[in-house]
């Protein structure tokens, strides 16, 4: 039987075999009956007068690649791509101990909340196969997009090109992964952009990719499975699409990440205009440009402009006697908070600019360049912004610099993944895994909460 870590694939492995992989001992009691069902009631209603409808359950999975026969022996089993399609996670993980499904939503988080919809293969609600993950998030993936009134002869068409391109980007993700790698498919939503993260790099280089024309499959009998009941592109078409799809929309050009150890892709959609990006990087705060759709302060219900909320009424004025700039307790001539005092010195040694660890000793030179993107500012919120610049404007930077950017970033109140996520534009696991563990280790940043791990507020803090 085959258990946790005798499977090991070579990125040589002959096209085809990957997802081929023929589990003698793996038979169709492994499967999920209802998850075949549903397979199979899909494929009748895309090809409702295919011969495949009236065979039986095995045969049928062996003419679509879920089933496999070895000839040289007469020995049969599920093939690699049958078990992640159809049987549970429990028993995949069997064989792939490092399968992992998740799905996150911060669309609609109140308070404190680090998502307000999250489905992963381990919860035990579901089956956690590839199936059922697919036809579970794609409706979450699409919910509250606009779709404007159209026909198709007499019968309204519910579904635009950026459905249909949503739709495509899951597939890949599911199709391209290597499902050996670590740390399994995360696919993320959020406001105005969606991250489809999966384990294993692209096999053909990126602007290749984009162009279409070209498809080098890593698992071409899950794609199979998906092409058969209308979901995915052989032809390498799909991310052309896709691309197409937001550029005609004018929205920014769809984005590549890709991480050498472990290797990772993570391929980003961004439903912001080119304008629109060009305005926020200009505007941008910690939490949100002010010229963002939803939080625009031009928008009726939230204009600084607005009867109740304007800056200059009586309960909220600035210049009301308890709320001045200077009023004694908050002044800022006010010793506690003097740019003066000993412990806010922008020389002290930990936000000194000539602190010697911000020197990129990799070639044994001082970049003045990095240095002065590491300048603070003035007040909190936007010397933390002022601090992380140099991370935005870069997407390659040297390890040690951007540990260092980390480090004085806690330096000011606890942060939590996503707030440092984005100040830095990088991928929240890209963070956690590439920096922030590094740091922990060496003892330069603490959890606010060392002994609750997953506790929902974690932020990390540097240790002084």
């Amino acid at each position: 039987m085959y258990r946790k870590g005798e499977i090991h694939f070579s990125e040589d492995t002959p096209f085809g075999v990957r997802d081929g992989l023929i589990l003698e001992h793996y038979g169709v009691n492994e499967l999920h009956f209802d998850s075949v069902k549903s397979y199979r009631n899909r494929f009748m209603a895309v090809k409702p007068n295919h011969p495949w409808n009236g065979l039986e359950t095995k045969e049928f999975l062996y003419k679509i690649g879920a089933w496999g026969k070895l000839r040289d022996s007469g020995r049969e089993g599920l093939t690699l791509a049958g078990l992640l399609m159809f049987s549970e996670e429990r028993v995949i993980t069997e064989v792939l101990p490092h399968y992992f499904l998740e799905y996150r939503d911060d669309t609609h988080t109140f308070g404190d909340e680090r998502w307000s919809d999250r489905v992963t293969s381990q919860d035990g609600t579901w089956t956690g196969n590839l199936h059922d993950f697919y036809f579970m998030v794609m409706p979450r993936l699409t919910s509250g997009l606009q779709v404007p009134f159209q026909l198709q002869g007499t019968v309204r068409h519910d579904e635009t090109a950026v459905h249909t391109a949503l739709r495509e980007a899951l597939v890949n993700a599911i199709v391209h992964a290597d499902y050996e790698g670590e740390r399994g498919i995360v696919v993320e939503r959020e406001r105005t952009s969606f991250a489809f993260s999966n384990p294993g790099l692209l096999r053909v280089p990126i602007s290749q990719a984009l162009e279409g024309g070209v498809s080098d499959l890593r698992n071409p009998n899950l794609c199979k499975m998906f092409l058969l009941i209308g979901l995915g592109e052989r032809a390498g078409s799909g991310l052309f699409n896709i691309r197409q799809t937001w550029r005609d929309r004018e929205w920014e050009i769809p984005q590549f990440l890709q991480q050498e150890t472990p290797a990772r892709t993570t391929f980003i959609l961004r439903m912001i205009s080119v304008d629109t990006q060009e305005n926020e990087e200009k505007f941008r705060t910690i939490g949100d440009s002010y010229n963002k759709k939803h939080g625009s302060v031009n928008k009726e219900s939230d204009s600084d402009n607005i009867d109740f909320k304007s800056l200059n009424n009586v309960l909220s004025s600035f210049n009301k006697e308890n709320k001045s700039l200077n009023n004694e307790f908050i002044s800022y001539n006010k010793e506690d908070n003097s740019g003066n005092k000993k412990g806010n010195f922008y020389n002290n040694e930990m936000k000194s600019l000539n602190n010697v660890d911000l020197a990129d000793s990799t070639d044994g030179e001082t970049d003045l360049e990095e240095k002065e993107g590491l300048e603070g500012g003035e007040g909190t919120e936007e010397e933390l912004w002022k601090i992380s610049e140099l991370a935005r404007k870069r997407k390659r930077l040297s390890p040690k610099v951007m540990e260092e950017i980390i480090v004085r970033l806690c330096v000011h109140r606890p942060l939590r993944l996503k707030e440092l996520a984005d100040m830095l534009e990088r991928t929240p696991d890209g963070l956690r895994n590439n920096y922030l563990a590094k740091l922990l280790r060496e003892g330069r940043i603490r959890l606010k909460y060392p002994d609750q791990v997953n506790h929902p507020k974690q932020a990390y803090i540097t240790v002084r």
